[in-house]
C-alpha cells in the first residue's frame, strides 16, 4: 500500500488532504473482483489489503487509527487521526465458507458489499442481464443472518434489484447502499438504486450514499458504464469457451482500446451531485441520505469541484447555498451512517468463539 501519511498530488486520498478537506473518517475499501473470485485469490488478496491498512497505521500511529466501532469514534479523533474503518466490497473472499464472516469481522471488517460487478456465491450484480439467483442464494441468506449477529452492516450497493429487496426484507437492523446514486436522474442503469429500494433501506432504517463518480451522475456516462460491464461479461464468457475448446483467447488490451475509443470520457458536476442528494431528501427524509465519494475508485472521473477529498468544503458550501442547515448537512456528511452502524451494532449478538 502506498503511504497515505504523506502527500501525492496524483492521490485523491492522503492524511494531509484529509485534514485539508475535514475528513475525519474515511472506509477503506477492501475490494475484490470478480476475476480474482474465479480464480480463487479473493481471500487472499482481500487479507493482502487489509495487512496493508494495518502496517499504515502502525507506521503512522499518529495520523490513522483502524476504527472497528462507532463508539469509539470521539475517542480516536480527540488527538488529530483520521479513522479508518474497514469495508468489504465484494462478498467473494467469503468463498462458501459461512466461518469466513466471523474471521473477516475479527480482522476488522465492518460492512460488506454481498456482490460487485458479476453474481457470486451470495448475490446478482446489478451489472449482469442474466440473473444467476434472482435473489439471495441460500448461502447468501446465511451471510446477511450471520452478519446481523456480528454486527456488520448489509450493503445493497452493485446488487441486482431482486437481491437487494431480498436482503433488505431479511436484515433485522438498517441496512446501507454504500455508494448508490438514484436511478431516477439515469433510467434503465440498475447499478443506481431505484425509488421503492431507497425507500425500504429508508424503512428499514438505513442510508443511501450518494457517490461522486460521473459514471453514476451523469445520463450519457451511466449508460456507457452499464454497456460497459455486460460487453466485459460477454467478452470473459466469450474466452471461457474459446478455452474450454482449446483455442486461443481474444486480447483484453484490443478490447479495452477499441471501447475507450468508441467511449469517450464523459464530464460531470458538483451541481448534480447536490441534485442527487436533494431528490433523495425528498424521497426519503434527511436522515436517510448519505455520502459515498468512492474516491480512487472511479478512475479520477469525477466533478471538477470535487476531486480530491480536500474538496470536501465545496460540497459543504454547495449544501450550504441550497438551504441545508449545518445539524442536517452534519447527517448527510456521516451523522446518520454512524447512527444507522450503531443500531446495527446494538442489535448484534455476542461473537461466537
Amino acid at each position: 500500500m502506498a503511504d497515505l501519511g504523506a502527500e501525492a498530488k496524483d492521490r485523491e486520498f492522503d492524511y494531509p488532504k484529509a485534514r485539508a478537506g475535514g475528513l475525519d473518517v474515511a472506509f477503506m475499501s477492501i475490494y475484490t473482483s470478480p476475476k480474482q473470485d474465479d480464480d480463487g485469490s479473493a481471500w487472499q488478496v482481500a487479507n493482502e489489503m487489509i495487512d496493508g491498512v494495518e502496517a499504515l497505521v502502525q507506521r503512522h500511529p499518529d495520523r490513522f487509527a483502524i476504527l472497528t466501532s462507532p463508539r469509539d469514534t470521539n475517542r480516536l479523533l480527540e488527538d488529530g487521526r483520521v479513522l479508518l474503518p474497514l469495508g468489504m466490497e465484494n462478498g467473494a473472499p467469503l468463498g462458501d465458507k459461512l466461518a469466513n464472516v466471523l474471521f473477516f469481522f475479527d480482522r476488522g471488517v465492518r460492512y460488506i458489499t454481498l456482490a460487485h460487478s458479476a453474481a457470486n456465491r451470495i448475490a446478482d450484480s446489478s451489472y449482469a442481464l442474466e440473473k444467476k439467483w434472482n435473489g439471495l442464494s441460500p448461502f447468501g441468506r446465511d451471510v446477511v443472518r450471520e452478519m446481523n449477529r456480528l454486527g456488520i452492516i448489509v450493503d445493497v450497493s452493485h446488487l441486482g434489484d431482486a437481491s437487494a429487496k431480498e436482503a433488505i426484507a431479511l436484515s433485522t437492523v438498517p441496512v446501507i447502499a454504500s455508494h448508490s446514486a438514484f436511478r431516477h436522474f439515469t433510467p434503465g442503469f440498475e447499478r443506481n438504486i431505484s425509488d421503492d429500494i431507497a425507500k425500504a433501506v429508508a424503512a428499514k432504517g438505513g442510508v443511501v450514499q450518494v457517490p461522486f463518480g460521473t459514471a453514476f451522475i451523469d445520463p450519457a456516462s451511466a449508460a456507457d458504464t452499464q454497456a460497459h460491464f455486460r460487453a466485459i461479461n460477454d467478452f470473459n464468457l466469450r474466452n471461457t469457451e474459446l478455452k474450454a475448446q482449446g483455442k486461443p483467447g481474444q486480447d483484453r488490451t484490443a478490447f479495452d482500446k477499441a471501447w475507450n475509443e468508441a467511449h469517450p470520457t464523459h464530464s460531470s458536476t458538483l451541481a448534480q451531485v447536490l441534485d442527487q442528494i436533494d431528490y433523495g431528501v425528498k424521497l426519503i427524509g434527511i436522515d436517510h441520505v448519505g455520502i459515498g465519494s468512492d474516491f480512487d475508485g472511479v478512475d479520477g472521473e469525477l466533478p471538477a469541484e470535487l476531486k480530491t477529498v480536500a474538496d470536501f468544503p465545496h460540497l459543504v458550501a454547495g449544501l450550504q447555498a441550497r438551504g441545508y442547515k449545518d445539524a442536517d448537512i452534519r447527517k448527510i456528511l456521516g451523522g446518520n451512517l454512524l447512527r444507522a452502524w450503531t443500531a446495527i451494532e446494538a442489535g448484534a449478538k455476542k461473537p461466537a468463539r
